[in-house]
């Protein structure tokens, strides 16, 4: 019967591998799998495969089941074998097919098809065992489920590389976005093993840390702190990179655990964290170009928040702990709150955690929830108000053993102080303080909340930054921030993470509608297209001559820019509801006009010295770039053989890139060209020597193929050495890789 039974349902045994089986698990089930033909105690119970059979075979024991009946009901299964014809037939869009009805997977596991499929099994057990199965085990594993899943993980990364947070569901569609964006799988799913590595560090810690940061990683997790990991995994990388101690990654640590519960207490909305985190370590770099001095740049950006992403002062924390009802947080940020006032940095520690955790201890209120006629003595005349007030509120609140506190109940103050086990015996500082009070009322109440705050001020410090900028700082203004901006000088614009040059209201303006028009072309085409009757449509225009003053958005639809700067706000703020776009993505960096021209005067003479520098070495190698001088701009361009086709090489505060780019002036001609260059991509890759990023978005005229240098700056000149060997030599590559096969 068992030949039977394996024969016909699953040994392939035609297959020319070692194991010629039909359903093929994957390595870690394989395993569970293979343990169950062994002694018991090898058994891997973590396994669902296990906990399967285990599961039917008591049921089977139970029931009595006889081989014949069992073999019955096995031939009962239906297994569905669908066989696909490449290239017709595409393996992963048949599965998203077959995976839109019925249980839902999770985005990871949809990631790791997409990732797996279309491969041969030799591709597909390399890519497994060298990427997705230490990519699972680093940033997937789930105590609590006991499963895996990376989709949060990948979240954070794709957060990371877009400066961007994407909506859980669509974190699938997201990575491959970005996938065909990058080009080569390969190089994504190495960064991505990188990242889980750091991404289980902050999860996980390790045991070689300094005690400090291993301490404020567990208090982190246990705060339930997501939204700061994108942040923690660049830090990570810094330190690997040496450009951080341990040390340092401890004391970020502090400061994040510092901004994240100032902002609880001061009830701040936790929605504007997310924009911070992702985009914390470029804002530090920004200020001079380097890493140098991270930690007081640290405090430095986040000092300087505004609005609803601030870091809250010594004043604002201090009013919010003496107001803020305490008791009715989650179990967590009590549980955190009450351990750091036990133990501060103290090497005499009280778990506190694991004992909230399991009942141990409780939270005691110690003026009692319900008013008694003697706790009504103990408070005096206005003692109904007391009550209400200060009821649930830290300076009323303490831990205690839960035994004890079932018999604390209602009891007089005198009776918990002295009472068997009570506060005189605690073995908890901050109630054997409680214990010093003879009385429980009004004046100790506020004494012990003036005393509190000193102790949260030092655990949860906002300390001055010592660093000074080499600039004068911009002020940063959200859409939706409620603030008038007429007559500021704008000096760039950051939209969805990205920061863009703008120098003028309506240069914004009109980047900004290319970008909404590039996430749906169908709008701005309607609202040009239709008469002044329809909402916004007045606004647009299909010729230049339908107002005083237009800019084209793209060929075919012109915008009226002969408004105030107010005005086209309020435009762009309801253009963003009909795109579902979060008017807090787009951020204005403003200035006066004259620290704006310095600026851009300091800028312009930085790019100009550096292509003057760059120039004759890249003309000799390249063959190009002839009839090019130094310019003040961001890029420098050399011909081609092909009309309307360049060589670009670009030197930004953030990167440097070298690219191909091709715009003739006809978006026609510019696709033909573009199309033509993409049909050899293997070739040309093959011969630049490594995967390039292919850019041809819908609505845009140009296009262009490009490598990148991250992590460097134009104003650094430290960086200018690299910078230079990255442009000549990747430049002269990219040149003689792309010219065969220009039309």
């Amino acid at each position: 019967m068992y030949d039977v039974i394996t024969k016909k349902y699953l040994v392939d045994e035609i297959n020319p591998k070692q194991r010629k089986v039909k359903l093929k698990p994957i390595k870690g089930d394989q395993d569970a799998y293979d343990r169950l033909w062994g002694d018991s105690s090898e058994y891997n119970f973590n396994s669902r495969i296990t906990q399967n059979y285990l599961f039917f075979y008591n049921q089977i024991q139970r029931e009595e089941i006889s081989v014949d009946q069992l073999f019955a009901a096995v031939e009962k299964l239906q297994i569905i074998d669908i066989t696909l014809t490449p290239p017709d037939d595409d393996p992963q869009l048949v599965f998203e097919s077959l995976n839109s009805t019925g249980l839902d997977l999770n985005e990871g596991d949809k990631i790791r098809n997409f990732v797996l499929m279309r491969r041969s099994i030799e591709e597909q057990e390399q890519f497994y065992d060298n990427y997705w199965s230490p990519i699972e085990k680093n940033a997937g594993y789930d105590k609590q489920t006991n499963s895996y899943d990376v989709s949060p993980f990948i979240r954070d990364y794709l957060g990371i590389k877009e400066r961007r947070l994407t909506a859980m569901k669509e974190i699938y569609q997201e990575f491959k976005d970005y996938v065909e964006k990058r080009g080569q799988i390969e190089e994504v799913l190495k960064e991505l093993r990188d990242y889980a590595k750091r991404y289980n560090k902050i999860r996980a810690g390790n045991p070689n840390f300094p005690l400090k940061l291993r301490a404020s990683l567990y208090r982190l997790n246990r705060f339930e702190s997501s939204v700061c990991r994108p942040f923690l995994m660049e830090v990570f990388r810094l330190q690997e990179e040496n450009l951080l101690t341990l040390d340092d990654v401890g004391e970020v640590c502090r400061i994040v655990e510092s901004y994240l519960l100032r902002r609880l207490i001061c009830d701040l909305p936790s929605n504007t964290q997310s924009k911070v985190f992702l985009t914390l370590c470029n804002d530090i770099k920004r200020l001079n170009g380097t890493y140098d001095g991270f930690i007081e740049k640290l405090r430095f950006v986040l000092g300087n928040k505004k609005e609803k992403a601030a870091f809250p002062t010594d004043e604002d924390f201090a009013e919010g702990l003496k107001n803020k009802n305490i008791y009715t947080m989650p179990a967590r940020y009590k549980a955190y709150i009450f351990e750091r006032l036990e133990n501060g940095d103290s090497s005499e520690y009280k778990e506190i955690y694991n004992r909230l955790d399991s009942g141990e201890y409780t939270i005691e209120h110690i003026m009692p929830q319900h008013l008694t006629p003697a706790w009504a003595s103990e408070l005096g005349d206005d003692a109904e108000n007391i009550h209400d007030q200060w009821l649930h509120r830290l300076a009323n609140l303490t831990l205690a053993a839960s035994s004890y506190n079932i018999r604390y109940s209602n009891s007089s103050f005198q009776e918990k102080k002295t009472m068997k086990d009570g506060y005189l015996q605690s073995g908890l500082k901050m109630t054997q303080q409680i214990a010093r009070a003879e009385h429980w009322g009004l004046p100790e109440l506020e004494h012990r909340s003036s005393m509190l705050v000193n102790q949260c001020i030092a655990l949860w410090p906002n300390k001055d930054s010592t660093y000074v900028p080499p600039q004068k700082q911009y002020d940063e203004i959200a859409l939706d921030d409620d603030v008038s901006l007429t007559g500021r000088q704008l000096v760039k614009y950051r939209f969805r993470g990205i920061e863009h040059e703008a120098t003028t209201w309506v240069d914004m303006y009109v980047q900004v509608l290319k970008k909404l028009h590039n996430i749906d072309t169908a709008y701005l085409n309607y609202l040009a297209s239709a008469d002044d009757s329809v909402d916004l449509a007045s606004q647009f225009s299909r010729t230049e001559d339908g107002f005083e003053a237009s800019v084209m958005v793209i060929e075919g639809i012109y915008v009226n820019t002969g408004t105030s700067t107010q005005h086209k706000l309020n435009m762009l703020r309801r253009l963003f509801e009909h795109y579902d776009q979060d008017p807090s993505d787009l951020v204005f960096f403003l200035n006066d006009k004259k620290y704006n021209d310095e600026e851009s005067s300091l800028r312009h003479k930085v790019r100009r010295e550096y292509w003057s520098q760059i120039l004759p070495a890249i003309r000799t190698e390249t063959g190009t770039f002839n009839y090019v001088s130094p310019t003040k701009n961001n890029y420098m361009s050399g011909s081609t053989s092909c009309p309307g086709v360049q060589l670009s090489c670009v030197a930004n505060y953030n990167q440097a890139r070298v690219e191909i780019y091709i715009d003739t002036g006809d978006v026609g001609k510019n696709q033909t060209i573009y199309d033509a260059l993409k049909s050899h991509q293997s070739q040309i890759e093959a011969d630049y020597g490594r995967p390039l990023k292919w850019y041809n978005q819908e609505g845009n005229r140009s296009c262009k193929l490009y490598d990148e240098l991250l992590d460097v700056c134009v104003a650094n000149r430290d960086d200018w050495p690299t910078m230079m060997k990255f442009h000549i030599e990747r430049g002269t590559k990219l040149l003689k890789a792309v010219t065969p096969y220009l039309p």
